[in-house]
């Protein structure tokens, strides 16, 4: 996980990598799911696929992406959405299944999702006084 990214309660079921860039929100509720089982094999078996999510992407409550997702710098997964394919750089992900709407966000994206966080400021002011 990078730098300054917030994880609410989120459920991750990690039975592949999972990769969550720097200044990335998960907002409660979210699950990230990295297996599932192949349903056209006799015998069911379990099949596990990274999830990648990059740098600044905001994943709100209640969304849930599935195995082998790529959710793109900068992108917005709506609340409740289900994401089984990638997400674009700057791109909106909404609805179950999710519809992706292409360049809908700037590019020059240059915040901290814990920057108001009432403990994230205070351990920050902790560290700046040590240095």
């Amino acid at each position: 996980m990078g730098a300054e990214s917030f994880v609410g309660r989120v459920h991750i079921a990690a039975h592949a990598t999972v990769r969550i860039g720097s200044r990335v929100c998960l907002n409660d509720g979210v699950q990230l799911l990295t297996a599932s089982h192949d349903i056209r094999h006799p015998q069911w078996p379990s099949v596990a696929r990274p999830i990648c999510i990059e740098d600044y992407a905001w994943i709100a409550t209640g969304a849930m992406i599935l195995p082998g997702v790529t959710i793109g710098r900068g992108a917005v997964v709506g609340a409740g959405a289900v994401v089984s394919r990638n997400v674009p750089p700057n791109a909106v992900a909404t609805g179950n299944p999710a519809v992706i709407k292409v360049d809908q966000r700037t590019p020059e994206l240059d915040y901290s999702p814990t920057a108001g966080l009432a403990l994230f400021t205070a351990w920050r002011a902790l560290t700046s006084e040590r240095r």
